[in-house]
């Protein structure tokens, strides 16, 4: 018994010892374990963000091959495969160094290219930075494959893509968001507010498609000589409603992870972020069941993204309430976009303009309207200059690459080559190797087992469209 003791006493003499060397806690020492806990959860929270809109590209990849025919979708996986892949090469490469390395004009960063402004043993922010801001250069680029889908050459198809990603896109993004790190972008200087990027990146994106499509031309037998629509029923509808929920979930890294910081203040992003995009949803589900005489649901697919989108620019700055209008906004403009695009005879098979072009200037707008600041005629004046500016910049832009494309190598694949599908003729496979693609018109190319006919009992070819 005294043995232990004289063993605890000893113990408690080494501690005490210990203790008296080590230095007395002060408020400055204490100030700086914080700060720097605070950074560790700002690095964690903004690359767990930067995984979730990486995500996004399963959802658009999903998103575009359900809404398009079986014949195609190995095309849509190695485009979406390599949006990202490429896209992120030339990003590193030139894209960044664009969009944030110093700008003295506001007009265009002049270094940080090949990622140079960080060397071993400097600050890692801007390796997480880097990465957040990598995933949204894929976005832009991967809105543009949907509303070109089923009739693009593959070969074109990766220059553009790279080109959006190193240079459409983040020349814009510069004059909007340059100064989140080393530069100084012109818009941002007039107070633009775009939190998320419903112009920066979904207008980008959305207008860049809107180039594409009118330079491509619509799909064959999508419309007939005396201008009706023959809609092309995508064939598998569930792998596009799968795609929606996943664009869903990835937005709630897209918005509050825009903040880079954990904090406090992504409640209520995320808040805003989920109803805008449920009540474009319902809006989007009632106006095509007055318009159609049913409940459609691609419509209220396309709806819920349309919130999704219009939400992105104001969502730390408008209300809940506010969040609520701008969804019911979107859904219905989503609809009505849609249908007057068909009536333009501009084909695009999974509504990327109306999405991302179109709701993405009325999210912006709606920014500067429902602002929690006040409303202010001059910020509303500042917000349609970006808007403007975006698709001046942008559409030009887009359409003389893609002209260019098109005298030089060719933009799309021959009729015979798209009424074959692209998967044969551009990948030498099938997704679907138990089933053949039967039906090459309007009704979607529908899937059918191996040796079944067709009612005809032969393949038939869609009446050619009027150009």
């Amino acid at each position: 018994m005294k043995k232990r003791f004289m063993t605890l006493t000893a113990l408690l003499v080494a501690a005490s010892s210990a203790w008296a060397g080590d230095d007395t806690p002060t408020v400055l020492t204490n100030r700086d374990a914080i700060a720097l806990v605070q950074e560790h959860a700002n690095f964690v929270w903004t690359l767990v963000a930067a995984c979730l809109v990486f995500f996004m590209q399963a959802g658009f990849a999903l998103v575009e091959a359900g809404f398009t025919r079986a014949k195609n979708v190995i095309n849509i996986m190695m485009k979406n495969l390599m949006d990202f892949s490429m896209g992120s090469l030339a990003y590193w490469a030139v894209g960044f160094g664009l969009m944030f390395g110093v700008s003295k004009g506001g007009l265009i960063g002049t270094s940080g290219f090949f990622l140079s402004d960080y060397t071993p043993g400097g600050d890692p922010w801007i390796l997480a930075f880097w990465m957040f801001q990598v995933v949204f250069a894929a976005t832009a680029a991967t809105i543009v494959s949907g509303a070109m889908a089923e009739r693009t050459k593959f070969s074109a198809y990766l220059i553009y893509s790279v080109l959006i990603s190193a240079i459409i896109y983040p020349i814009f993004g510069s004059w909007a968001w340059g100064g989140l790190l080393n530069g100084s972008g012109w818009l941002e200087k007039l107070g633009f507010i775009d939190f998320a990027g419903s112009t920066v990146v979904h207008s980008v994106g959305g207008w860049a498609a809107l180039a594409g499509a009118m330079v491509l031309g619509p799909r064959l037998g999508k419309y007939t000589k005396d201008g009706k629509v023959k809609p092309i029923l995508g064939h598998n509808i569930g792998l596009a409603a799968l795609g929606v929920f996943i664009l869903w979930l990835g937005w709630f890294g897209f918005n509050p992870g825009s903040t880079t910081t954990a904090d406090k203040s992504i409640a209520m992003i995320f808040v805003n972020t989920n109803l805008s995009a449920a009540s474009a949803a319902v809006a989007a589900m009632f106006a095509s069941w007055i318009i159609f005489g049913k409940p459609e649901v691609g419509m209220s697919l396309n709806g819920a993204l349309a919130g999704l989108v219009g939400i992105t620019a104001g969502c730390a700055n408008v209300s809940p309430g506010s969040s609520i209008i701008i969804g019911l906004v979107a859904g219905v403009l989503v609809v009505f976009s849609v249908l007057f695009f068909d009536k333009c005879r501009i084909d695009d098979p999974v509504g990327a303009i109306s999405v991302h072009g179109v709701c993405g200037a009325w999210g912006t707008l709606a920014a500067g309207i429902f602002d929690m600041n006040g409303f202010s005629m001059s910020v509303v004046g500042v917000q349609l200059i970006g808007i403007a500016a975006c698709f001046a910049w942008t559409f030009p832009t887009a359409y003389g690459l893609f002209k260019l494309l098109e005298k030089t190598m060719g933009l799309r694949v021959s009729p015979e080559e798209e009424m074959e599908g692209l998967d044969l003729c551009e990948h030498g496979g099938t997704a679907y190797p138990n089933f053949e693609v039967f039906n090459y018109g309007g009704g979607g190319g529908s899937a059918k087992p191996a040796g079944e006919l067709g009612a005809s009992g032969a393949y038939e070819r869609p009446p050619e469209p009027a150009h």
